[in-house]
Order: C-alpha cells, then structure tokens, then sequence
C-alpha cells in the first residue's frame, strides 16, 4: 500500500535522497519503539523533513516491508508498525502475497502465547475454508515453520506458533507439568529439598547464644535456595526465583517455613527488596483449645443451647472430641 504524492524529487548516487534515508531510518526507529503508531504521534516525534519528503519515506519503507499500515476500527487515522524482519531462510519458502505467508504472518504476530485455527480463520476474514487452511498449516509444520503445542489449561485444543519459539508458561504450565500432566512426584521432590535445606541452616544456627544472631542466621535469601536446587541436578529443566518461591509458598502454607523481607535500604536503595525463609520447628501461634474445639469451628454454633434443635448434649462431634 503506497501513500500517492506527485512531488519528484533528485536521487542522490544511490538513487535515494539523503534526506529520504535519514527519514526512514527515524521513523523506522520511531515504530520500533511502539507496538504500533499513530500518524499523528508519528509526526509528534519525527519532527523535521517536508510533507513531501515524509510521503516519501513511508512509501520506501511499505515497499520494502519494513513497516506496515494498520487500520483501527472507527478510524480513518493510518497507524504503522515495524515488521519482524524473517530470515532468508524463511522468505526463500515462502511465495510473496501468498495464502502460506498471510497464516505465516498471522502466527508470527501471535508469539510465544499461539493462535487458536479458528482465530487463524478468523483473522483472514473467512478467505480461507477450513480445509485449505489445515493444508497450509501441515505444509508449513512439514517445513518447520510453525509447530503445534497444546495447552494445559485446554489439552484438547491445539495453538500454532513459531517453530524456533519456547511457549509462554501459561500454555505449557510451566516447570511443574509435562507430557503426561502434571508432576507431582517432582514437585515432592522439590519441596522436601527446599526444606531439608533450610532446616539444616536452622539447625546449624542452634550453637549461636545471641538470640537475634541466632535468628538472623537462620534466613536464607531466594536466590540461595533457587542455586542450590540448580547444584543439586534434580531438574530437567531450568528452575528461575519464581519457580522456587511458589515451592516455598507451599511450605509457608503447611507451617514448616515462615517468610521475611528485608527492605531494600539495608543493602542497595536501587534493588527490589530481598525475600528471606527460615524453618520453623512449631507453628508462629498455635491455637487455643477453644478453636481445636468442634465449636471453634462450629457454622451453626449462635443456634446452639441446651434443650434446643442444636444442642452440646446431643452433639455427636462432641462425643467424638471428648472421646479422642
């Protein structure tokens, strides 16, 4: 798609005014910066170079694909965006304007998340019949492309993406799921040396007479917890702070591990605060008798006196308490 205008201009030596170079180069820098731009807001920072000129720019750089035009709904405003420059090996394989290259263009826009076959459809605007579009895509997986990965979420449900792109860890659940589903035994695993972990920086720390000392040593920041796992060779794959944080969560949440943050003012004033966990031998409150009692926990407890529908002499969750 061109923008016409009638100006001529004189080629320098290589057949493009310096000026027109100069102004590709910025407004190409402009769109890369932005997911995609106005013509105005374009204009707000390409501030130099005539109407013409700027005309003129935008034509070259349609033409030679690295930028192109996109439409909003409502809108009679042009907005551009800088495309992803492909290899060679990948334009070699595919017929410029052809069906391939639109699903081609379609998948590659959608990156790392997939594309749905009927958002493919979709975003041709019907020009394909599911039959043709299946084709393409096994042609283009057949050149490896494209590849086809399944959701965890919807495992019945197949996304296209990039062949050279790893899946976001919301389609591939992440660490904790494979092929067969979800990795329980790994997650074991991972949780018990989380723990055996800190529970012998506890214990080491037992010597210590200085309570607070005592205390302090016994915290163990995340990045420390994350490179021990990684020296301990029990992972496949690659386990970041967050992995190891949602395994220490679950440690958090069964008692044995309480958390602590050190603000950011102790250490440097430009970094993030540090997460610390140590291990805990009992729970930080145990609870009273009155809520260990069934009428601790009791939904109807307000309703509950003697002789009434609700009643402690017919209670049988109290005979069991007292029982036991």
């Amino acid at each position: 798609m061109n923008v016409t205008d009638d100006t001529q201009h004189v080629d320098a030596e290589d057949g493009i005014p310096e000026m027109i170079t100069l102004l590709e180069e910025r407004i190409l820098e402009v769109c890369q910066k932005h997911q995609s731009v106005s013509d105005s807001g374009l204009w707000l920072e390409v501030e130099w170079g005539s109407p013409q000129d700027r005309l003129k720019a935008i034509n070259q750089l349609l033409q030679s694909g690295k930028i192109e035009i996109l439409r909003a709904r409502g809108s009679a405003e042009p907005f551009y965006r800088a495309k992803v420059q492909r290899s060679s090996v990948v334009s070699s394989e595919l017929d410029s304007g052809s069906p391939e290259e639109l699903v081609y263009g379609i998948i590659e826009d959608a990156g790392n998340k997939g594309i749905w076959v009927r958002n493919i459809r979709n975003a041709t605007g019907h020009g394909l019949t599911l039959t043709a579009l299946n084709k393409i895509l096994k042609n283009l997986e057949s050149k490896k492309l494209i590849k086809a990965v399944t959701s965890v979420n919807q495992s019945k449900k197949k996304l296209y993406m990039l062949y050279n792109l790893t899946a976001d860890s919301t389609i591939t659940g992440g660490a904790w799921y494979s092929a067969d589903g979800f990795e329980s035994e790994f997650v074991e695993v991972l949780t018990q040396q989380c723990y055996r972990f800190l529970k012998e920086k506890f214990d080491l720390s037992s010597e210590i007479e200085n309570p607070v000392a005592k205390r302090n040593n016994q915290y163990v920041s995340l990045q420390q917890i994350q490179r021990f796992i990684t020296e301990l060779g029990i992972s496949k794959v690659s386990l970041g702070v967050d992995d190891i944080e949602k395994i220490l969560q679950t440690l958090i949440y069964d008692g044995k591990v309480e958390f602590n943050l050190q603000p950011s003012s102790h250490r440097v004033s430009n970094q993030a605060d540090c997460k610390l966990y140590r291990a805990i031998d009992v729970p930080l409150l145990p609870p009273t008798g009155l809520v260990r009692s069934p009428c601790g926990i009791c939904p109807v407890h307000m309703n509950c006196f003697p002789g009434g529908t609700v009643s402690p002499t017919n209670c049988v969750y109290m005979t069991e308490w007292l029982t036991f």
